[in-house]
């Protein structure tokens, strides 16, 4: 029996990993969450998962509110600060860390946990897009075993199994399905409305990396975490529209052979391949039907080559490049969100903002967070000029 801690059990990746407890309740145990303001949700789960027995709660407010109630039969222990959250993730109880807390907001989490030595199932590609040059080092030296259940980076992993290392690799394809404007070029893209963004054909998601599929801004993302994980040079990289969603990354060796991971868009497939061990775990799933599949692929889109640039320039030159183009990002989707800038200047205030900073080889915890601050005010200055 593993015991696990899931960190951001109430977002859409939070719920898939509960289903796959769920599932295999006798070699899983659910033991902790957390959550940043979503206490109801909480709630819900530890009604539904009487293991758990540590809650944390990032918000301070609905910490209170959630520590209060007197109408809820629940004796576990709730924290709320940093020390007491780096505390649970060392706690000798645990042995699974689930980082599923949703953009650079689990940052901190995953620098805690890359300390801790335990497996950690990673979903927070943006901590390691910001901080990778500082996270894996440190999971290294800690013998901290980080394997990713992101759709893409999860299929990598499966292909390289039972290779000594990545020196046979030719290739790596990572797939996109395009989002909700497949085919459609930047300039078609000015008047789409925030429903028909989050309208994902394949994937059911949160906002904000719905939007980032729509951008195709998810895949640049991804290509700098795969650099990160599987510690290979950008170029061995591409980035493919495969409409399906069906093959989720292909590698290729030297010697010819391509090797591929398929099944149907479900997060509950990585994510029970991740929370294995010699024995692959049953889950519910959609199986495909290989007498009527019609696979196909188209190349990345042309008028998305800069973006594309930019994710390929912090793959080499790293540092704080990651942070700035991570920052830069958020707040352009969030002001879309808002309706406060149209849906094709999401890639102006990133080319504007990841412009105006530079490379500094300060790498620290406080240095990255640092960045993060000045690079969303600068970003919102930007968005501040689109709306004028």
């Amino acid at each position: 029996m593993k015991n696990v801690l899931l960190l951001g059990a109430t977002g859409s990746i939070g719920e898939s990993v509960l289903s796959v407890i769920k599932q295999n309740n006798e070699d899983l145990n659910l033991i902790g969450i957390s959550c940043n303001k979503n206490t109801g949700k909480a709630r819900e789960i530890i009604a539904e998962f009487k293991s758990v027995g540590y809650v944390h709660v990032e918000d301070p407010i609905k910490y209170k509110d959630f520590c209060t109630k007197t109408d809820y039969d629940w004796r576990g222990d709730c924290t709320n600060t940093s020390s007491e959250l780096e505390h649970l993730i060392n706690h000798e109880s645990i042995d699974i860390i689930v980082c599923a807390i949703s953009g650079f907001a689990g940052m901190k989490a995953m620098y805690m946990a890359a300390y801790s030595g335990k497996k950690i199932l990673l979903a927070n590609k943006e901590s390691i897009v910001a901080g990778g040059d500082l996270i894996l080092p440190i999971a290294r030296k800690n013998n901290t075993q980080i394997i990713p259940i992101d759709s893409e980076h999860n299929a990598i992993f499966q292909c390289l199994n039972g290779e000594k290392g990545t020196e046979d690799v030719k290739k790596v394809i990572i797939t996109a399905s395009g989002g909700p404007f497949l085919n459609s070029s930047i300039s078609d893209l000015e008047n789409v409305t925030v429903k028909q963004a989050l309208n994902h054909p394949n994937w059911k998601m949160g906002s904000k990396i719905t939007i980032d599929s729509a951008t195709l801004v998810n895949k640049c993302l991804e290509l700098i975490e795969a650099k990160y994980l599987f510690d290979l040079h950008e170029s061995f990289f591409d980035l493919v529209i495969h409409p399906q969603s069906i093959i989720h990354s292909i590698v290729t060796y030297i010697d010819g052979s391509s090797i591929c991971q398929m099944s149907s868009p479900d997060m509950r497939v990585p994510i029970a391949h991740a929370l294995s061990d010699a024995n692959r775990l049953p889950i519910d799933f959609d199986p495909l039907d290989f007498t009527s599949l019609n696979l196909s692929f188209q190349a990345f889109p042309s008028d998305r080559i800069e973006i594309e640039n930019i994710a390929r320039e912090v793959c080499n030159k790293g540092s704080n490049l990651g942070a700035v183009f991570n920052a830069a990002n958020e707040v352009a989707v969030a002001s879309f969100l808002n309706d406060e800038i149209n849906f094709d200047k999401i890639y102006e205030v990133i080319y504007r903002t990841f412009d105006a900073n530079d490379v500094s080889n300060d790498l620290s915890i406080d240095s990255i967070n640092d960045i993060d601050k000045h690079t969303r005010i600068e970003a919102k200055k930007v968005v501040k000029s689109l709306i004028n």
